[in-house]
């Protein structure tokens, strides 16, 4: 095969000896040929020797790693990997629950196919690309979905790639029927999915094992979801027999889409009693505002600290709201609160509540970690992909 080369600098062979997945410019002596964003190189030692294929990034990531064991890189290639990433999720019964149709189907490294993510959300499959290589490839992924999906009743497949690759184009069906919104089931909560206007690829299915949690600790609380979306951890809460809730979220649609997912699962209860209020609103701004009637407060931000450049400033806006929450909870009450932010790692989210708590001059107890879903497999290799950090704490 006659691709590029990316030949390592003496000395920098060691992460790749230890199958991180990813090279950094830095590591690299010179580059044979001239490789253009998205094509596969083939990585070589200073001394010659093969050592990894992956793609080409132009970027401090210049290359992501598919296999540190063989350069064929083809279409059968791809089909195991997918068939391995289906049968792991078929295996731990995702697909035959009764009352949970959504659960990630490919994560990325965590399934050795760095740059790609997919969703399964009720027989409609969103691909989305973090690198240009692995957009290229969506027609043979669309080609092979079809063909080992059909058993589970794929009915469409989006791509969802425009906000996370160059020139990933615009968002949307690429494959079978094309419904402008879409339900779906979690822990028997019903929510509506818009593929166009939702975050991520539509949902953050990331937190389906926390929401739960929330229902089986709610019942008879006042809740306030900070950063609330549309409403999953709401309707969490709400389905465990909260005796009120409050979803706030800077975005209109997103609030919107809340009420109607509320009136979706509670059609009878909320015509008589005020059960849940969606809130627009910026939430720090917020709680200065609220009264300490809240018992149980979930803190589900935006990744504030996008990379290690801007750690300090993010884990500074964590420290802010956590300890703006921590002063108004209830005495007593559970603080649920997340990171998603890649760069903070778990010792520094637990340092940022440990001041935050400080700060607030509560006394303040670890009830339980709380990591992404088991859909959400991380390689031994890298330990970045465990990208979720949260803590469940009681404020005494």
């Amino acid at each position: 095969m006659n691709r590029p080369q990316l030949i390592i600098a003496t000395g920098k062979e060691k992460a790749l000896l230890r199958r991180h997945p990813w090279i950094f410019s830095g590591a690299v002596k010179r580059i044979v040929g001239e490789p253009q964003e998205g094509d596969l190189v083939d990585v070589y030692s200073a001394k010659g020797q093969w050592m990894a294929t992956g793609h080409y990034q132009d970027d401090s990531i210049v290359c992501k790693v598919l296999s540190f064991d063989t350069p064929d890189i083809d279409k059968d290639f791809f089909c195991q990997r997918l068939q391995s990433a289906i049968a792991y999720r078929a295996g731990l019964g995702f697909f035959d629950s009764s009352d949970t149709n959504v659960f990630r189907l490919v994560h990325a490294e965590g399934d050795f196919l760095p740059g790609l993510v997919c969703d399964w959300y009720n027989g409609v499959l969103v691909m989305q690309a973090h690198s240009v290589g692995m957009h290229r490839l969506f027609p043979m992924f669309t080609e092979l979905f079809v063909d080992l999906l059909g058993t589970y009743g794929l009915q469409s497949i989006f791509d969802k790639s425009s906000a996370t690759v160059p020139g990933g184009g615009e968002d949307g069906y690429i494959w079978g029927l094309e419904p402008k919104e879409w339900e779906i089931s979690e822990h028997g909560s019903r929510l509506l999915i818009n593929f166009f206007e939702g975050q991520k690829t539509g949902f953050f299915i990331d937190q389906r094992e926390n929401r739960e949690l929330v229902s089986q600790l709610a019942k008879g609380k006042q809740v306030l979801n900070c950063f609330g979306y549309t409403g999953g951890f709401s309707l969490a809460a709400l389905r465990g027999g909260a005796q009120y809730v409050e979803t706030v979220d800077i975005s209109k649609k997103a609030i919107e889409l809340c009420n109607r997912n509320v009136e979706l699962n509670f059609p009878d209860t909320i015509a008589h009693t005020p059960i849940h209020k969606g809130v627009v609103a910026d939430v720090l701004k917020y709680l200065d505002t609220i009264e300490e009637g809240f018992d149980y407060i979930i803190l589900d931000p935006p990744a504030f600290a996008k990379n290690h450049r801007s750690l300090q400033q993010g884990l500074k806006g964590y420290r802010n709201i956590n300890q703006h929450a921590m002063e108004k909870i209830q005495p007593g009450g559970l603080l649920m609160t997340f990171s998603c932010s890649q760069a903070v790692s778990n010792e520094d989210f637990q340092t940022m509540c440990f001041t935050a708590a400080a700060n607030a001059h509560r006394q303040v107890r670890i009830v339980r970690r709380l990591p992404h879903a088991m859909d959400h497999p991380v390689s031994i290799y890298h330990p970045e992909g465990e990208y979720l950090k949260g803590l469940l704490l009681e404020i005494e």
